[in-house]
Formats: structure tokens, C-alpha cells, sequence
């Protein structure tokens, strides 16, 4: 059995905030929506979380030292067969020399990113430029051959990443900009053209996250009251992310299986020497060499954050799903509801069916008959049927399969069928780990989670449906679309 991963993940693990340029916040893997692309997955994976858009001159550029990679296995056995590695690099204009003015006969070098009004992909005005590559790697993802995915219109292998969103006056018109930065790739082993985009976006996540994290600090009668599920604001409403995103045609995801799991991680080099006097340049004073070591995982949402005990949270961090057997008892024995018992003076109210069969089925393996494997081996990530059509964006339901049980629809699309960006993960979790599923599942067994799992499991009952954390994720403004997440916010308006 297998652990679980961070998506929506800010901040969660000790070492991690050290590192903020290889925090994974989010990740996403769903079937496109946007019409006509109906017939592709998008995978996205948000870095660099809680992104103040003032927070210049340098902003938010991404780490030409790290190792980004987006995993997929299409076979169940636990196993990435086939990963996206974007790697970047930052580059001075001048050949290295910089923008520099003339100062009293002297050349001297500006102090910021950019020297005027920015419109076009490699801008004259920008001092830095930034760009990626990405290759595609099948089998293990450190003993594969990378191949190089291209672009479409002049078979380049190396992409423009767009500067973020340093303020209108600068970037009149940010969305018409970024996107001269969204290409359509050739993507070697598949047949069909892809697109990728990297670039700045808002936080598409919406969480109570202070409030959580302060022992719930809410009245039990707002977070059990449907009717006050956007009774506050979303705190992440004004920030920022670094968005990694692809859409890939589902027939060159899938192996003979149309399930397919999907996770991503970061790696920085073993060794970093850190130079006393560095040269002139950017980002000179560090030499980084050795073997690549993973400090980023993101799968399923929250989990890091919500599951994952603290002396654990950097080993699984560093772990693969394949290993996730170690951390087997956060799933089967999770301290969340007894926590939330503690914090909401509500004791007795966390579900008694032990094992929680009812989450490994979630979180672990899939829920048979919408998003498990053939032959799955029990670890955590995202698990997506690539076979499940998607739904129309407004006709999602919010709380993904959940609501969709609920309302007795038709939208298997959603979490924790992969996840969309107005999946409400938070709710969904609640819902949950307070035993909704148990609820759901009757006396019967009739989804599956085991016999244990059923009503008089649940001393919440009916109420364990009705939990949410007062922001509505429904709200977190989305583009139509491919990349799907809105234009960033922007420094200075």
C-alpha cells in the first residue's frame, strides 16, 4: 500500500520552504474541455506558490539548476513509463553584458528586468530573457534516452517563457502577450501535435488557508451551512503561480488501459557551492553538480499539507509511489478527523471504520469502475480515465464525483477523476475524510469501499455532506481554454 502526495500544496513541507523556486503548489490532469479539444489531456503543474505580483525587480523566474518533471504510468504498476522534463535558462541581453546606459560617458548596467514597454516574444526591452526546453523520456525517468519535443511552426527545441506580469505600464496588454508564448509542439512517439505553455498565472486555487491552519477558526454553524460555502474571500485571490502546462492527444498517454496516473515532481542537484565573489552575470554565485535529488512531489491534493506527518513530510517529498508503502498508515489511520474533532470541540465525530478503506480506494488504488487500473498497484497520485468525456465547464459540478453522486448527475469527469481547476479539492476532502463516502456508499456496498465503510460508521451522518471551508473555489476567475488559468495578476494597475 502507498502514501499520498502534496498538490495544493503551499509551503507544506520543512525543507521545501527553503527552496520556494521547486515548491509544487498544484497539479492538474484532466480531459481538455475547451471545444473542439475534447480528445486531449491537459496536465498542469504549478510552481513557485503565494507569488506577491509587486514582487519585483526580479520577480519570479524559474531555476536553471533544477529538474522539473511531470510523470506519467500508464499501466498501473506504480511506475513512471513516460515523463516531461522542462529544464530552463535565464539569459542577460547583451550576450551576458546586460542593458546598460550611458552615464556620464560610462556604460553602466540597469537595475531591472526590463528597460521600457514589453510586447513580443524576445523583446528588445527585456534585459532578461527566459526560456525552456522539453524533452520526453519513456521508461524510468533517469535511465531513459530524452527526445526533444519542438515546435510546431519552426522545429525549434527551445521555447520563450514570457515575463511575468510586471504592470501595465510596462505590458499594456498582458493576456495578448502571454499569449504569443503558447506553442503547438511536435511530440516525438505521438502522432498528433500537442501545445505547451510556461508562463506566469493567478493561483487558480481557492482555500480558507489561514483559517485552516489557525485549528479551523470558524463557527461549526458557517462550515456546515451550504448556503455559506463563499461567505469568504479567497485569500490566494491576489497571487501569483509559475504555470507548467501540456496537452497531449489521451492516445499517446495510454498503454492497452484508458486509466492512466499522473504526478509531478522537482529535483535539485546533490552538491551546491556557493561562491564568495561571483562573477558578473545572473545567478552566478552558485555552482550546483552531483546527481539530481527529488524535493518536490505533488499528486493528490492536500496531502503533504493535511496527511502527512511532520517528521515525514520531506521523506515523502523525496519519495516515488512505488515506495509508498511507508507511508500506509496516514491513509488507513488518519489523524485529520481526530484533529478536527480537537478543533472544533465536536469529540466523537470522526468515522470509526478502521482500515479507512474508504480513503485507500480514493487516494490509493482508484475507485473500480471509474479510475482504477487494470492490474493498479496501491500508491498515490492523480488518476484520470482518459475514457470519461469531459463536461462543459459550466455544467461541472463542484465537487467533482462526490456532487455528482449527490445530484444524481452525469459528471464522472472531475475529482477524484483527475482534477479541473473548479474541482473544490478542500470540499471535496472534507467531505471525505469525514466520512461522506461511508455515507454514500449505504449498507451496501455499493461503490465499493468495503462492508465496514457504510452509515453507522459516520456520527456525522448526513451533515459530513454539508462541510466546506467558506471559499468557493467555483469562483477562482479560468480562461475557456488551453493553458485554462487566468492571466496573472498584475504588479501595478
Amino acid at each position: 500500500m502507498a502514501g499520498n502526495a502534496d498538490a495544493s500544496s503551499h509551503r507544506e513541507a520543512p525543507f521545501i520552504t527553503t527552496s520556494p523556486k521547486v515548491d509544487a503548489s498544484d497539479f492538474y490532469l484532466f480531459r481538455s474541455y475547451e471545444t473542439g479539444r475534447s480528445d486531449y489531456v491537459t496536465l498542469i503543474a504549478n510552481y513557485q506558490p503565494l507569488q506577491d505580483a509587486y514582487g519585483g525587480p526580479n520577480y519570479f523566474s524559474m531555476d536553471p539548476n533544477a529538474l522539473y518533471e511531470i510523470h506519467i504510468d500508464h499501466n498501473g504498476d506504480a511506475k513512471e513509463d513516460l515523463t516531461f522534463q522542462f529544464r530552463f535558462k535565464n539569459t542577460l541581453a547583451g550576450n551576458g553584458a546586460g542593458v546598460n546606459l550611458n552615464i556620464g560617458g560610462k556604460a553602466v548596467g540597469i537595475p531591472l528586468i526590463q528597460a521600457g514597454a514589453v510586447a513580443n516574444v524576445k523583446d528588445a526591452n527585456l534585459q532578461l530573457g527566459e526560456s525552456y526546453t522539453v524533452s520526453v523520456l519513456r521508461g524510468g525517468r533517469r535511465g531513459a534516452q530524452p527526445q526533444a519535443v519542438t515546435n510546431a511552426a519552426n522545429g525549434s527545441s527551445t521555447f520563450d517563457k514570457p515575463v511575468d506580469n510586471i504592470g501595465v505600464k510596462t505590458i499594456p496588454d498582458y493576456a495578448g502577450y502571454a499569449a504569443k508564448h503558447l506553442y503547438n509542439v511536435n511530440i516525438p512517439g505521438c502522432n498528433q501535435p500537442g501545445r505547451v505553455f510556461v508562463g506566469q498565472r493567478q493561483d487558480p486555487f481557492a482555500v480558507n488557508l489561514g483559517t485552516i491552519f489557525d485549528l479551523v477558526n470558524a463557527p461549526v454553524s458557517v462550515i456546515t451551512d451550504p448556503a455559506l460555502i463563499g461567505a469568504v474571500p479567497n485569500p490566494l485571490a491576489d497571487k501569483n503561480v509559475t504555470t507548467l502546462a501540456m496537452e497531449v492527444h489521451r492516445s499517446c498517454l495510454t498503454n492497452g488501459d484508458d486509466v492512466i496516473g499522473g504526478w509531478t515532481t522537482a529535483s535539485l542537484r546533490q552538491a551546491r557551492l556557493l561562491n564568495g565573489q561571483p562573477s558578473s552575470g545572473h545567478h552566478a554565485s552558485e555552482k550546483a553538480g552531483g546527481a539530481w535529488t527529488q524535493v518536490s512531489r505533488l499528486g493528490m491534493p492536500l496531502v503533504n499539507e493535511v496527511v502527512i506527518g511532520l517528521k515525514d513530510k520531506d521523506k515523502f517529498n523525496a519519495s516515488k509511489p512505488s515506495g509508498d508503502a511507508q507511508f500506509a498508515d496516514y491513509v488507513t489511520h488518519p489523524t485529520l478527523p481526530a484533529l478536527l474533532e480537537i478543533a472544533l470541540a465536536l469529540p466523537g465525530t470522526a468515522p470509526t471504520n478502521f482500515p479507512r478503506t474508504d480513503l485507500v480506494t480514493t487516494f490509493l488504488t482508484g475507485i473500480k469502475g471509474v479510475n482504477q487500473p487494470k492490474n493498479v498497484v496501491a500508491s498515490e497520485m492523480l488518476r484520470l480515465n482518459t475514457a470519461i468525456a469531459p463536461v462543459a465547464y459550466a455544467q461541472q459540478n463542484r465537487l467533482g464525483i462526490v456532487g455528482n453522486i449527490l445530484a444524481g448527475g452525469s459528471d464522472n469527469a472531475g475529482f477524484p477523476n483527475g482534477r479541473r481547476p473548479k474541482d473544490d479539492v478542500v470540499d471535496i476532502s472534507l467531505v471525505a475524510v469525514m466520512g461522506g463516502l461511508c455515507m454514500a456508499n449505504g449498507n451496501s456496498d455499493a461503490l465499493g469501499f468495503g462492508a465496514a465503510c457504510k452509515p453507522s460508521a459516520v456520527p456525522l451522518g448526513a451533515t459530513a455532506f454539508k462541510l466546506h471551508d467558506a471559499v468557493d473555489q467555483a469562483k477562482v476567475p479560468l480562461l475557456a481554454g488551453f493553458p485554462y488559468l487566468n492571466t496573472p495578476i498584475a504588479g501595478s494597475k
